[in-house]
């Protein structure tokens, strides 16, 4: 009887664990919001509660912290390992960066503080409020939250348009990193970036192999906001009604974001912008079980964020293979990059 009660109550405590999780990617956003990152690393020595609060106030002059929820949120902070504690001389508790906190500061080049913002936001969580809607009737989370998709909602909502370019923008770096990785550009003479955002990424491929021809390819209101980038020219359109010319197509995080017909259709499109000895170059998330027969927890944290945000999915192999060779690309080669990242090169028939 006590092992059942003992299971019983370790079971309970697991599934609080699940329920409570959001508060994690809240603690995280507050720390953004607040700096607090930035704070302790310019520092460059261990500060006390008292000297975190004083540069709160140097930052935003109207603030009166309140010091019991500032040693709340720096607790749970130190608890998911983002901060370190320390006792000092004078018995204070001091709070030093790690290895985790240089990733939520905005002065870090590589960092994923504006994701942050974006992902956390009220506006971008109303959907997953949607998930059981979803499985019992069908539809996009998003449009029920908004009334519209994310890509109509974006054009008309200057914040959240804001909010998702920066987003993307930062994850850039990440993106360079994978496709430096790859060498299937060499011989590429002309490339263009398929919802490339506002055109970091591909200025960055072309830093690096200013062979290329760069076409950044977007929506209206995404390149309005895009900025003059070296060896990078800046197209505007819809990439289900056509494509620009290229020897290659970049399709990067953009595959993951639609349902499998419109992922046809902007493939066959691909096709119809390419020659016959092009290809297009896929980066994305390839769903792979383990010999468990389980899958990498951020792949499928994706997917639940596809599911509640665009209506698209993460993809196994054997899915993009249907695609693909539905969109008019018979043949592939996948080269795994960051976990759980991959590089899919995809051949026309």
């Amino acid at each position: 009887m006590a092992n059942d009660i003992g299971e019983a109550f370790e079971s309970q405590r697991a599934i609080m664990g699940h329920m409570l999780a959001f508060a994690d990617s809240m603690a995280l956003k507050c720390a953004v919001e607040l700096g607090l990152a930035d704070i302790i690393h310019v520092h460059n020595a261990p500060m006390t509660l008292s000297q975190i609060a004083a540069t709160i106030i140097d930052h935003s002059p109207s603030s009166t912290p309140n010091m019991d929820n500032l040693k709340r949120i720096m607790r749970y902070l130190v608890n998911m390992k983002i901060f370190t504690s320390t006792v000092g001389i004078g018995g204070e508790t001091l709070y030093g960066p790690t290895p985790l906190s240089k990733w939520i500061s905005n002065d870090f080049e590589l960092g994923v503080a504006p994701l942050i913002l974006f992902n956390d936001h009220a506006l971008q969580q109303a959907g997953l409020h949607f998930l059981a809607e979803c499985v019992k009737n069908g539809g996009d989370a998003f449009t029920m939250a908004h009334g519209c998709d994310t890509w109509t909602f974006a054009s008309k909502n200057a914040l959240y348009n804001k909010l998702f370019n920066k987003g993307m923008s930062c994850m850039q770096y990440l993106a360079i990193a994978i496709i430096d990785q790859y060498e299937g550009l060499k011989t590429v003479g002309s490339l263009v970036n398929v919802g490339g955002g506002t055109g970091q990424f591909l200025a960055g491929i072309i830093e690096k192999q200013p062979h290329i021809k760069g076409i950044n390819f977007d929506l209206p209101h995404v390149i309005a906001m895009a900025p003059e980038l070296p060896g990078v020219i800046h197209v505007s359109g819809d990439m289900f009604e056509s494509i620009p010319s290229g020897e290659a197509i970049m399709l990067k995080w953009i595959m993951h974001d639609w349902p499998e017909k419109e992922c046809i259709q902007i493939l066959k499109k691909c096709r119809q912008a390419i020659p016959k000895n092009g290809k297009v170059v896929i980066i994305d998330i390839v769903l792979q079980p383990k010999e468990d027969g389980l899958y990498c927890p951020i792949g499928l944290k994706m997917d639940m964020l596809m599911l509640g945000h665009t209506g698209g999915k993460e993809r196994t192999e054997d899915e993009f293979k249907t695609i693909l060779n539905e969109g008019g690309f018979s043949s592939y080669k996948i080269t795994h990059a960051a976990a759980p990242m991959c590089i899919i090169e995809a051949y026309p028939h």
